[in-house]
């Protein structure tokens, strides 16, 4: 027994200070059956599915409607059985007033007893009233989590769409300027260059590796950030599948009409509202304490006690059926009940100050999220005007370098232009196609890409 209990202990013990091992034993089932390649649909999907502070928001639920149950049977009649029985052993008395030798007599007794509250001031159906409401709230709870974790992973998956498309960009210009630097050199070795000009091109290349290197590292990185909010073990294989097309031109909403729209849709507001409705019923509930309480009872029952006549027969004569009423009129509580109103109508103030502050929030949210999406579209339409100018500059360096006919630091400088023009263009790309998702959003679309 002892061993056991010990193996028992240090199981505990080893789970404790080895988390991430208890942590394989516990999601062994989520990470049957993943995807190959994962696209934004499965990444929320799967995070909303097995999110741990999502989950244990659920439990939540489960516990808040257990409460509820637990209001609804208060209305309803209990019912207790009881049973006793005993040996007595002394003296028994005779027929001449007197006692004659010891015996061992039975005795028993055996009852079933029954309660319900008549009436306890509203008490028990503001109680209801309250749980059903507890448990609205557990649910947008819920909503208002997976919301949130919605627009991390939204954003951590563009973002690795964008390391990637970066790397894709940053490859092809180390491919170009290793060939160009391939090419000056065979200049350079017949004499149709300086070795300056070599050295700047050559310059150029492990600028262009080392660019390509961070990049690779970022999207390492924000893989990393992803499968942190999937929860993922570093052990699982995270491939990302690229949309086949991204939108981040779109037509932007009026403003006043997606703020309206958020104030009727976001689990936020819906909870400010409910608690404004608890506290209301918790004002009730402090009400019923100055009210009496009315209680019904009823109980049958038998008993018996050695001697004559006999067991059954005794149980028979005693046999008893009882109801009763007993009414509690509460007079002096030591303003106990006064304190507890009081209390209550100060947390509906607080309730609906708490109401008034998420409704302005979220009205400044959105408006931010509206100037964001305005700017990110003006970024964006620059970004693809000024990427398409450096785009044919570089081209026409290009064409020059090959025939000599341009300096190369002024190539070099046409080169840098573009790459930075390109960067600026994916992050406005990405940047815009973020920023309408999450506008829309608050207006209750869902996201998708």
């Amino acid at each position: 027994m002892w061993k056991r209990k010990a193996a028992v202990l240090s199981l505990i013990f080893f789970a404790g200070i080895h988390p991430s091992g208890a942590q394989t034993v516990t999601t062994d089932t989520a990470l049957q059956n993943l995807p190959a390649r994962w696209d934004l649909q499965n990444c929320l999907e799967y995070a909303i599915k097995n999110n741990i502070t999502i989950n244990t928001f659920r439990l939540q639920q489960a516990s808040a409607q257990q409460d509820l149950l637990g209001a609804k049977a208060a209305m309803e009649p209990d019912l207790a059985g009881a049973a006793s029985g005993y040996l007595t052993y002394r003296k028994q008395a005779n027929g001449s007033g007197g006692y004659g030798g010891r015996k061992v007599t039975e005795n028993g007794n055996y009852s079933l007893n029954s309660s319900i509250i008549v009436y306890q001031g509203g008490y028990l159906r503001n109680n209801i009233r309250e749980k059903q409401l507890l448990t609205q709230t557990a649910g947008l709870d819920i909503l208002q989590q997976e919301n949130d974790l919605t627009l991390n992973v939204t954003q951590a998956f563009l973002n690795i769409l964008l390391a990637k498309e970066n790397i894709i960009y940053l490859q092809d210009l180390v491919n170009t300027s290793a060939e160009q630097v391939k090419q000056a050199r065979q200049k350079y070795d017949v004499g149709t260059i300086a070795l300056k000009d070599l050295a700047q091109l050559q310059a150029q290349n492990a600028n262009d590796k080392y660019s390509l290197v961070t990049a690779q590292n970022t999207h390492r990185q924000n893989i990393i950030s992803l499968k942190q909010l999937l929860q993922l073990p570093s052990a699982v294989e995270f491939q990302v599948q690229e949309p086949d097309t991204l939108i981040s031109k779109a037509l932007v909403p009026d403003l006043r009409e997606v703020q309206q729209q958020a104030l009727a849709v976001r689990p936020e507001v819906k909870i400010g509202d409910i608690n404004v409705d608890i506290a209301r019923t918790d004002l009730q509930l402090a009400k019923s304490g100055f009210r009496p309480t009315l209680t019904g009872s009823g109980s049958i029952g038998a008993n018996h006690s050695g001697g004559d006549p006999g067991i059954l027969q005794q149980l028979d004569n005693s046999f008893y059926q009882q109801i009763g009423l007993s009414l509690s009129i509460p007079i002096f509580t030591r303003r106990v009940v006064r304190t507890n109103v009081e209390k209550a109508r100060i947390q509906i103030d607080q309730a609906q100050l708490d109401q008034k502050n998420i409704k302005n929030n979220l009205s400044l949210q959105v408006e931010q999220a509206y100037v964001n999406v305005v700017n990110a579209q003006g970024q964006y339409d620059a970004a693809v005007e000024q990427l398409t100018a450096t785009k044919e500059s570089y081209r026409i360096a290009n064409e020059q370098l090959k025939v000599g006919a341009i300096a190369t630091v002024d190539y070099l400088i046409q080169k840098n232009l573009y790459t930075q023009a390109y960067q600026q263009y994916v992050q406005a790309k990405y940047n815009a196609a973020l920023t309408i998702r999450i506008y829309d959003f608050y207006r209750g679309v869902p996201i998708k890409l």
